[in-house]
């Protein structure tokens, strides 16, 4: 009698510990803050000028993100661009073969996407002056954001902040918000021989077909004559918003 006494006691145990197992994972379970980002074109409409005084307008193509622990989730700095579709967003602002590379390799459901269609927009485009993008997603403490977008009017250009990507998180846990257009930087995808902005048979308004200019066969760098091409705060405005805890 006594062990079975025993026996049904250990029982009554696993249940109420088996019950508990739920609760005490969903405590456990990092919390999570949902966060907004909003890409805008702030560019002269009188657009920019070309060497032979034509104006050109500065647009940026639909894009791509990824949140990621690690370092280095797109591309390395001074190393060739990685067979994951990189040059295609650079050469012609087609994020869709890094979002097919993310998922090859597994990546996460929901810690990658796409953004394609400008706010107010029917349909995807790129975005002219006074033009912008918006895009949300959710994120845990220690996770980093990493965009990647193209300069439109050029061969290779685009921009992405450093392999560290952006902090989405301060040191004390708490979720940043604010204007992170600091934290982009112009690259160069070493892909494609450059032409003058603007004007470029081989750039994306004028190319006859994607993936079209003469190879470069160069390296990820950043891109010189920054202030040939423009500083960010001139052209665009990157900003980040944490909506609220989850």
């Amino acid at each position: 009698m006594k062990h079975r006494r025993l026996l049904i006691g250990l029982a009554l145990l696993v249940s109420a510990l088996a019950a508990q197992l739920p609760v005490a994972m969903a405590t456990r379970r990092p919390k999570t803050t949902k966060f907004s980002v909003r890409i805008e074109n702030i560019s002269s409409a009188d657009g920019q000028t070309a060497a032979d005084g034509s104006k050109w307008p500065f647009a940026l193509s639909p894009g791509m993100f990824v949140l990621d622990k690690k370092n280095g989730v797109l591309f390395s700095e001074g190393k060739p661009v990685r067979r994951n579709g990189l040059e295609a967003q650079a050469e012609d602002g087609n994020p869709s073969g890094l979002i097919g590379s993310l998922e090859r390799m597994h990546h996460a459901a929901g810690l990658h996407g796409v953004y394609n269609t400008p706010v107010g927009a029917m349909g995807p485009g790129p975005i002219g002056p006074a033009g912008s993008y918006k895009f949300s997603f959710e994120a845990a403490p220690g996770v980093k954001l990493f965009v990647a977008f193209m300069f439109g009017q050029s061969n290779d250009l685009f921009y992405a902040p450093d392999t560290t990507g952006i902090a989405l998180f301060d040191t004390k846990g708490s979720p940043i918000s604010g204007d992170v257009t600091e934290k982009l930087i112009l690259w160069d995808a070493g892909t494609e021989v450059d032409e003058e902005l603007g004007v470029g048979a081989n750039q994306a308004p004028r190319q006859k077909a994607a993936n079209t200019g003469a190879e470069e066969r160069g390296t990820v760098r950043r891109a010189q004559e920054v202030r040939f091409y423009g500083k960010n705060e001139e052209l665009f405005r990157v900003t980040i918003a944490a909506e609220n805890g989850m």
